[in-house]
């Protein structure tokens, strides 16, 4: 079946349980993969350079290949995106306010493409796709499953969304009261602890411990928007 080539990676980052969201830990080391692979092996290959010359690259996605330091696959890549560019720019209409109509178009459509974030997100709905059925079906999965800190608010949407698409009723009411056990039980806590934050500030706890919160503005961020 086509999930199980995904059951290894999804079982091993919900095994990791260092506090962050398992499915974010996936996200990440698939974004890196990735990268790697568009800077590397991938980037000379006809039929990839034939998407990436039309779809280009997020700003997100360009500054991290940037940061990968290997200018000259990146240079060869945005070499021949450019011209594709240059051609979609190339719109013809006999009055100036066709060709920019057409251009308007045309720049619409590229600024909300990525070659990078449709790979990664095929990817991770595969991902969530396999969890939901781990779930499903593997006891110990689901003791996992609810041994997690937490779930981000944008994956934890993304499990909802899957786990109604693939599971029985029943199975799925379990699903849906475990996931929010999960992200409540981690909201109210993380409401602490940005409180607690706050309250630090304030003369009256400046003796006070720390407690929890010196990377409760860190955490807020990771639990609502996660790695997406």
């Amino acid at each position: 079946m086509k999930e199980q080539i995904y059951t290894i990676p999804v079982s091993e980052a919900f095994e990791t349980r260092n506090g962050k969201c398992p499915l974010c830990l996936l996200r990440e080391k698939w974004e890196q993969n990735e990268l790697d692979l568009i800077l590397g092996a991938s980037m000379m290959e006809p039929d990839i350079r034939i998407q990436t010359n039309e779809k280009g690259f997020c700003n997100n996605h360009l500054h991290k290949m940037y940061e990968k330091g290997n200018r000259l696959p990146l240079a060869l890549t945005l070499e021949s995106h450019l011209a594709e560019v240059e051609k979609g720019l190339k719109t013809g209409g006999f009055f100036s306010r066709d060709i920019a109509a057409k251009s308007v178009k045309y720049l619409d459509a590229l600024e909300h493409s990525c070659y990078l974030c449709d790979r990664i997100n095929a990817t991770l709905e595969r991902m969530v796709e396999t969890t939901a059925l781990l779930y499903g079906r593997e006891p110990e999965f689901r003791k996992l499953f609810n041994e997690q800190r937490m779930f981000c608010l944008p994956h934890f949407r993304a499990l909802l969304v899957k786990g109604r698409e693939i599971l029985d009723k029943k199975r799925y009411e379990d699903f849906v009261r475990d996931a929010f056990a999960v992200v409540s039980g981690y909201a109210k806590e993380l409401g602490g602890d940005v409180s607690w934050f706050c309250k630090k500030f304030d003369y009256r706890y400046e003796k006070e411990d720390w407690k929890n919160s010196k990377d409760a503005v860190e955490r807020a961020l990771d639990f609502l928007n996660g790695t997406v």
